[in-house]
């Protein structure tokens, strides 16, 4: 079969928001422009909500601070975490795209072996627009790339595909370590480009980053609540990791995607290995029992939308996670109150892929 066709990404401009959560001025979107200018902005402000942030000349975008979110959300503000890039999932809840690509504000443009810059919201509209391959694995990867195909031996009846969910981009430079691996490989850097997109198996787990990351918002939307991270809480830097391992739960259960590889950008600054051990310290401990629970963990059949799978694996998290910790009670709760939220800023009826209301600053 011939690679699918996809619309250039200039064409979904008014299809998909770029999400950024920062604590500082986003000088770095300069050298994005010539990539992100077309698109809406939703920029989620961390920390001192009485600090001025400031953006470039010549985008479109919303900000959103600490205040608006308690204004906006009222006592459901409590779901989103504060001091934590874990609050990006605010901007998630009040877009009105069908699409999200959201990135941190310490990532620039990578080169590709060539030396051309790549454009990453591109590479990632291409995954998000051709089929998955999550039930049979494609020894040449992403069949649905130019000058690729399924190889001999792959079921006809499973070539179609699924669609894809979430596009997760990889990284140059600065690699997405945990704080003990940073101790051990202070200078480690990831030279290695490989260019290949392939689909995450059914039934298989991984580490979600959300420092390149998209996804088809009116499909998963819901899910992808960063969790209860940061400020007040004793666990921070697996906000991204929580998202991807209810996310893909669901995904295996509703017969979605998700791609992984292309696209790389470029990591510039590596994270404070001493401050990173103090958020992840329980979360190391914590994560040798959370993943063998989502590795176990079925939706009943009756579970047909996200927000119907959400809440049930919510009540999963607070009966079996609470003797690993009180903490995940709360999480569980918080979980509950991110899909009250959600539904209230997007009405629909029962479906999960709806349109939003969200306000705007």
């Amino acid at each position: 079969m011939a690679a699918a066709s996809v619309k250039p990404a200039l064409l979904l401009k008014d299809e998909l928001d770029i999400v950024i959560p920062t604590i500082r001025n986003l000088d770095f979107l300069e050298m994005w422009r010539p990539f992100f200018e077309p698109y809406h902005l939703i920029i989620v402000q961390d920390g001192d909500p009485s600090k001025t942030i400031k953006v470039p000349e010549g985008f479109d975008y919303e900000l959103y601070n600490r205040n608006d979110i308690n204004r906006i959300l009222g006592p459901k503000a409590s779901c989103i975490s504060f001091k934590d890039s874990a609050c990006r999932c605010f901007g998630y809840m009040v877009s009105k795209k069908k699409y999200i690509f959201t990135i941190d504000d310490d990532c620039f443009v990578a080169k590709d072996p060539s030396g051309k810059d790549i454009n990453a919201l591109e590479q990632h509209i291409k995954n998000l627009l051709t089929p998955s391959t999550p039930f049979f694995f494609n020894t040449l990867y992403d069949p649905y790339r130019d000058g690729a195909d399924f190889v001999r031996g792959y079921p006809f009846s499973l070539r179609e595909g699924v669609p894809t969910a979430v596009s997760h981009g990889l990284w140059l430079n600065i690699p997405d370590y945990d704080a003990p691996t940073q101790l051990v490989k202070p200078r480690e850097r990831n030279t290695r480009y490989v260019d290949a997109v392939l689909t995450v198996p059914k039934g298989t787990l991984f580490p979600m980053c959300g420092m390149n990351l998209a996804f088809n918002r009116e499909l998963i939307g819901p899910a992808m609540y960063f969790g209860l991270m940061g400020d007040g809480q004793p666990i921070g830097r697996y906000d991204d990791m929580w998202a991807g391992w209810c996310m893909k739960v669901i995904c295996d259960h509703l017969g979605w995607g998700v791609k992984t590889g292309l696209p790389y950008i470029w990591h510039s600054k590596a994270s404070n290995p001493f401050v990173n051990l103090k958020k992840e310290y329980s979360g190391i401990y914590w994560q040798e029992e959370l993943i063998p629970f989502f590795q176990a963990a079925t939706l009943p059949k009756e579970c047909t939308t996200v927000q119907q799978c959400y809440l049930e694996l919510s009540k999963q998290v607070k009966a079996k996670l609470e003797k690993v910790d009180p903490y995940f009670v709360k999480l569980a709760d918080a979980m509950i109150t991110w899909i009250e939220a959600w539904d209230e800023l997007n009405p629909s009826a029962g479906d999960s892929a709806n349109l939003t209301n969200g306000s705007a600053k």
